[in-house]
C-alpha cells in the first residue's frame, strides 16, 4: 500500500456523490423529518397502555417481565429470517436465546419481534417457485415493518445474510428509520468442493458426461453444512456492502458459525446497539447513518470485489427507502475509476473462506480509504472513527474481542490485492445502452476476449426452451441467445441459471456466445459474457421484443454497446413480440399478480413499494 490514509476523495466519486445528493435532496429531506418527527418520546415500552404492556409481555419469563414492566430500559427488537433450510440460516435458530440473555446481561431486554420468510434461490433454480423470488424481497421488508409496528423497541438486531434477505430486512429497517439498527451474521461454511471443480461437473452433466448421481455427489460435497455457500454470489456480496455501510461489527461478516469469535461477535453486536439508542447520549438511529455517501461506499465496495449484479436492483431499492435516489448511470460511473482488487468465484477460482484468509472486507476497504477510494467521514455502528474503524479485524484474546491491524500487503495476492496493484483498473459492473435498451454486464467475471460479441441472434421465451434446443443439437455454433419475458412483469424475473451449464460448455467447444435478457443472473454470473436486466423489458413493449432469430446482435463491453445491426427503418417498423399467454399460477404465483402489475423497473430498483 503506496497510498497516503489521508489521500483525497477521488474527484468522481466526490462528483457522483454530489449528484445524487441533489438529485435526492426533495425525497430525502422528507425522510430525515420523518425520523425525527419519531424521536425524543423516551423508552418505547414507556409510551404503551397497560393493556398494551401486559400483551407484549405475557409470554415472557419473569425476570424478563420485571424489567419490561418498569418500562425504563432499553428494549431490543430481534428480527430473525430463520429457517433450517437455508444452509446461512440454521445458525440463527440459538440467537435469540443468546440475544436475550446478553441483553439482561447488559441492563435491558430484548424480544423476538417477528420472522420473516426467506427462500433458498439454490432450490427454486429453474424452478416454478423462483419466480417468487425477487418479489420476497418487499415481502420481507414488509413483515420487517409488521414486527416492528409493535412500537415496543428501542433498537433492532437483523438477522439474515442470504439474496433477497438483507434487502428486505434493510428497507423494512429504514421504514423505522428513527431505531439504531446492527445486522447480525452467522458466516459462511467450510470450504468443500471447490467451485471450479462443482462448475466443470455441470457441464459435464450438460453434455450428459456425468450421471447425475456423480452431479449429486458434486453439488453435495460443495453445499455441505451450515452457513452460507462459499462462492461471492448475492449473499456473500450482502456482507461486503452491510460491512461497507457500517451495518456490522467490524470484519463479522466472514467469521464460522461455530467459531468461538461468532458467538461473542453476536454478543458484542447487542452491546453496541444499546450505545447507540435515545437513552445512551450516542444515538445513532439506521436512517442517518444510511445516507448518500453510505451508499456510495457500498456501491464501491461492490464494484471492488466483482459483486452481484442483484445490487444492481436492491440497492436502487435500499437506497429509495432512506429516500436517496441511485440509478445505472452512477454505478456505470463509478465503475470507471474503482480498481478490481478481488478474484473470488465466480470472479476466480477462491472462495469466500480464501478472501477471508488473505485479508477479506477488512482489507479491501482499507485500501480503497488509503487510495481515496470510499468516503471516510461517515457513521457506522462502530463508532466516532467513521469507515476507518471497519479496517481492523476481529479477533479473541484470552476470550475478549480485540480488533488488530492487517498486514500491509496482502498475503494472498490471488486472491485480494492492494489499490497500488488491482487486478484490472476498473470495476466489475458496466452499464450497456443501444437500440436494444440499457442493460448491465458483469464484466469482471467474463474473460476479456470475450468482451466483444457480434453473431446472429437466438431467440427464447423461456429457460426450458434454450435447453431443449441445445438438447437438439440446434446451438453449436456462434450465437447471440436473446431470452425474452423474464423481467418483473412477465414472470417476476426469475434467476437464470438453469441453462447456464448449456452456455458455458458451448464456450468452452470455442464457440463465440453471450446472453441478452431482460431477465436476471445475479451473483453466479461467470465466464459467458451476459447483458441482464434489459430495460424496458418485454413484457412492456421493451426493443428487444423487435429481435428476430437470425439478427445480427453487438454486446461491447468495451464501448457500453448493446444493439441490433438491423436497418433503422425495418427495425422501427417492427412490432414487439407479445406476452404469451399466461402461466404464472401454481407454486403461489397466483397470489403475486398485483405485484406484476405495479413493479417498476430493475433501474427502478424493481419495487413494489415505491412505485411513484
Amino acid at each position: 500500500m503506496t497510498t497516503s490514509p489521508s489521500a483525497t476523495l477521488h474527484p468522481v466519486i466526490a462528483s457522483v456523490t454530489q449528484r445524487i445528493a441533489e438529485r435526492s435532496l426533495t425525497l430525502r429531506s422528507e425522510y430525515l423529518n420523518r425520523i425525527e418527527q419519531m424521536r425524543g418520546r423516551g423508552p418505547r415500552r414507556a409510551s404503551l397502555s397497560c393493556a398494551n404492556q401486559a400483551h407484549a409481555n405475557a409470554a415472557m419469563d419473569s425476570g424478563s417481565k420485571i424489567w419490561l414492566n418498569q418500562a425504563q430500559k432499553p428494549n431490543i427488537g430481534i428480527v430473525t429470517a430463520y429457517n433450517d433450510m437455508l444452509s446461512a440460516h440454521q445458525p440463527y435458530e440459538t440467537y435469540p436465546q443468546q440475544i436475550r440473555a446478553a441483553a439482561l446481561r447488559f441492563g435491558a431486554t430484548a424480544q423476538v419481534a417477528g420472522a420473516v420468510p426467506a427462500m433458498c434461490d439454490g432450490v427454486t433454480q429453474g424452478r416454478p417457485g423462483m419466480e417468487l423470488s425477487l418479489f420476497s424481497r418487499d415481502v420481507i421488508a414488509q413483515a420487517t415493518a409488521v414486527a416492528l409496528s409493535h412500537d415496543a423497541f428501542d433498537a433492532t438486531l437483523c438477522l439474515g445474510i442470504c439474496d433477497k434477505i438483507v434487502p428486505g430486512l434493510l428497507i423494512g429497517a429504514l421504514a423505522f428509520g428513527h431505531l439504531p439498527t446492527i445486522f447480525v451474521p452467522a458466516g459462511p461454511m467450510g470450504s468443500g468442493l471447490s467451485n471450479k471443480e462443482k462448475a466443470a461437473v455441470r457441464e459435464r452433466y450438460a453434455q450428459g458426461k456425468a450421471s447425475k448421481e456423480e452431479l449429486l455427489a458434486a453439488e453435495s460435497a460443495a453445499y455441505h453444512s451450515a452457513g452460507t455457500c462459499t462462492f461471492y454470489g448475492t449473499a456473500n456480496s450482502n456482507q461486503m456492502l452491510l460491512e461497507a455501510m457500517g451495518l456490522h461489527l467490524p470484519g463479522a461478516a466472514f467469521v464460522h458459525p461455530s467459531d468461538p469469535l461468532r458467538t461473542v461477535l453476536t454478543e458484542a453486536a447487542v452491546e453496541r446497539v444499546l450505545q447507540l439508542t435515545e437513552a445512551s447520549g450516542n444515538y445513532t438511529p439506521i436512517g442517518q447513518l444510511v445516507n448518500e455517501k453510505t451508499i456510495v461506499n457500498a456501491v464501491i465496495a461492490l464494484l471492488a470485489t466483482g459483486g452481484s449484479t442483484n445490487h444492481t436492483i436492491h440497492w436502487i431499492a435500499v437506497a429509495r427507502a432512506a429516500g436517496i435516489l441511485i440509478d445505472w448511470a452512477d454505478f456505470d460511473e463509478l465503475s470507471s475509476v474503482i480498481p478490481l482488487l478481488t478474484r473470488v468465484y465466480p470472479n476466480g477460482t477462491a472462495d469466500v473462506n480464501a478472501f477471508e484468509d488473505a485479508g477479506g472486507p477488512t482489507f479491501v476497504m482499507r485500501e480503497l480509504l488509503a487510495a481515496g477510494l470510499m468516503h471516510a467521514d461517515v457513521m457506522t455502528v462502530f463508532g466516532s472513527q467513521g469507515l476507518r474503524g471497519h479496517t481492523r479485524r476481529p479477533s479473541l484474546d484470552e476470550g475478549k474481542l480485540v480488533w488488530q491491524a492487517l498486514p500491509e500487503k496482502s498475503t494472498d495476492p490471488a486472491v485480494v490485492r492492494n489499490a497500488d496493484e488491482p487486478f484490472a483498473a476498473t470495476g466489475g459492473l458496466r452499464l450497456l445502452q443501444g437500440n436494444l435498451g440499457r442493460a448491465i454486464v458483469k464484466a469482471s467475471a467474463v474473460p476479456e476476449e470475450a468482451w466483444i460479441v457480434r453473431a446472429p441472434a437466438k431467440v427464447f421465451e423461456s429457460q426450458d426452451a434454450l435447453v431443449k434446443a441445445y438438447q437438439d443439437g440446434q446451438l453449436n455454433m456462434d450465437f447471440v441467445a436473446v431470452v425474452i419475458f423474464q423481467g418483473p412483469q412477465a414472470n417476476g424475473m426469475p434467476e437464470l441459471h438453469h441453462f447456464t451449464p448449456v452456455l458455458g460448455s458451448l464456450m468452452s467447444a470455442g464457440f463465440k456466445v453471450a446472453l441478452v435478457t431482460d431477465g436476471r443472473m445475479s451473483g453466479a454470473s461467470g465466464k459467458v459474457p451476459a447483458a441482464l436486466h434489459v430495460s424496458p423489458e418485454v413484457a412492456q413493449g421493451g426493443p428487444l421484443g423487435k429481435v428476430r432469430d437470425g439478427d445480427l446482435v453487438e454486446l461491447n463491453v468495451h464501448s457500453g454497446e448493446l444493439r441490433a445491426l438491423v436497418d433503422a427503418a425495418e427495425w422501427d417498423a417492427r412490432p414487439v413480440r407479445e406476452l404469451p399467454a399466461d402461466t404464472t399460477w401454481g407454486y403461489g404465483r397466483d397470489l403475486f399478480a398485483a405485484q406484476r402489475r405495479v413493479v417498476t423497473a430493475p433501474e427502478k430498483g424493481a419495487s413494489t413499494l415505491f412505485i411513484d
